[in-house]
């Protein structure tokens, strides 16, 4: 099993920036989609950003530009760059993973998550 850890959220001004971090550890997947999610309250949870194993990443239309999704080489931290940061992405932020079966070749965003991490808040102001 996938253990992930987040950190990094906090307290921002609109227009500034974060950084958000996820710790990956535990039986990895070789094959893999991981993603940001976010969850505002009385909102339902969105997908923010993904990456697949081969490196390919996908965005929502709200946070492309702004927001990066990106992996360390050995692959055991994920990082979301959170740049000109809005007031409506105050959330708690979780990331996820899941693990994709040999002959899946799709995009991210209708995998199943099976491994959520505890969330980190992030709040920006205007």
């Amino acid at each position: 099993q996938v253990q992930l850890v987040e950190s990094g959220g906090g307290s921002a001004q609109a227009g500034g920036s974060l950084r958000l971090s996820c710790a990956v550890s535990g039986n990895t997947y070789s094959r893999y989609c991981m993603g940001w999610f976010r969850q505002a309250p009385g909102k339902e949870r969105e997908g923010v950003a993904s990456i697949r194993s081969d490196g390919s990443t996908s965005y929502a239309d709200s946070v492309k530009g702004r927001f990066t999704i990106s992996q360390d080489n050995a692959k055991i931290t994920l990082y979301l760059q959170m740049n000109s940061l809005k007031p409506e992405d105050t959330a708690m932020y979780y990331c996820a993973a899941a693990r994709l079966s040999w002959w899946y070749d799709g995009g991210c965003a209708q995998v199943p998550y099976n491994a959520w991490g505890q969330g980190t808040q992030v709040t920006v102001s205007s």
